[in-house]
């Protein structure tokens, strides 16, 4: 009877290892560093995320990411476009539109305050107002999805405006087509 106790807690520690992904959110170069192969890569969130590339190629990317912009961010509990999200999303369609190659994942996140459940339910409003905004721009619905994160991944964490500023967020992943 003292097994079952000790297994559970062993499953559960390593389903919660298994959803560790520390390089998440990390800058590193994938442009062939040790052990990249150059292909797709598939996150512990099961999103197969597109190789970055070199900042340089205008479809990689990695072009996007740090000359388009992946991301937009939002008032508190807000959900609602800015005029500086909108300008962000209007490039981010833009390139889209000239790359339809890749497909598109929005993550939408909240800060720390507020019930798991309420920033679950902020962070899908904040990433179905980038999909809306992204489809009156001409990208193909099929090829966006949506998820929240609510507050569980926190860009930076601590208890102030600076770090819930940057946790107020829609991210645009860009992933694996989906015909391939």
């Amino acid at each position: 009877m003292a097994i079952f106790p000790k297994a559970l807690l062993l499953v559960a520690a390593l389903g919660l290892a298994a959803c560790n992904n520390p390089d998440r959110y990390a800058d590193g170069d994938t442009g062939g560093g040790a052990g990249f192969d150059g292909g797709w890569g598939t996150g512990s969130d099961g999103i197969d995320s597109a190789p970055l590339g070199d900042v340089n190629n205008p479809t990689s990317p990695a072009f996007f990411q740090a000359r388009v912009g992946d991301r937009v961010f939002f008032l508190v509990d807000q959900s609602v476009l800015s005029a500086e999200a909108r300008d962000t999303l209007v490039l981010q369609a833009r390139w889209l539109n000239e790359n339809p190659a890749y497909g598109i994942v929005i993550e939408g996140h909240a800060d720390e305050r507020g019930t798991r459940e309420y920033n679950l339910s902020l962070g899908a409003r904040r990433a179905s107002a980038v999909q809306e905004f992204l489809i009156t721009q001409g990208v193909a619905p099929a090829r966006l999805r949506t998820v929240s994160y609510g507050k569980e991944r926190p860009v930076e964490v601590c208890s102030d405006d600076p770090c819930w500023t940057k946790n107020r967020r829609a991210v645009t992943v860009l992933t694996r087509p989906a015909s391939s």
